[in-house]
């Protein structure tokens, strides 16, 4: 793998992983001093705080899944059974976070809640079909190594 692109994604993960952590930490602070600019967030505190702090666990979830893939393709052994289910696991928390957001909608209706949902549907939907292509990838790894 290319060294600077590998270091990078590296990096990149580890960065967003334990960045979300403190953010989804300190959600309930973010939004009270950002509902001094805005009296949406400002009147909606504790149910925006839920969904937030709900989505962003999920959210790092999905980066830890991220990260234990990556780890495998550093090994040089992407083909393996805990792909497939960090695959799926990272599909589910994606049909979340799009469940999480949509309750957005009965508080505050606007088009980037609608883009929102729809790309964590379609990353669940991705996340779920890709599993199942490494599932069938393992299986043929599998028989292959048996046979030699």
């Amino acid at each position: 793998m290319n060294g600077k692109l590998t270091i990078f994604t590296k990096v990149l993960l580890d960065f967003l992983y334990y960045t979300g952590i403190i953010i989804t930490v300190f959600v309930p602070f973010i939004i009270s001093f950002y509902g001094n600019y805005n009296t949406y967030f400002a009147d909606n505190v504790p149910q925006l705080s839920i969904l937030f702090i709900l989505s962003g666990i999920f959210a790092v979830l999905i980066i830890y899944e991220l990260r234990k893939i990556f780890q495998s393709v550093l090994a040089d052994d992407c083909f393996i059974r805990q792909n497939v289910t960090s695959l799926n696991k990272m599909g589910t928390y994606s049909f979340f976070i799009a469940l999480l957001t949509s309750f957005r909608l009965f508080l505050y209706l606007t088009p980037a809640v609608i883009v929102v949902i729809l790309v964590f549907i379609i990353a669940g939907l991705f996340s779920k079909v890709l599993s199942r292509v490494f599932d069938k990838a393992v299986t043929y790894k599998l028989e292959n190594d048996l046979t030699i």
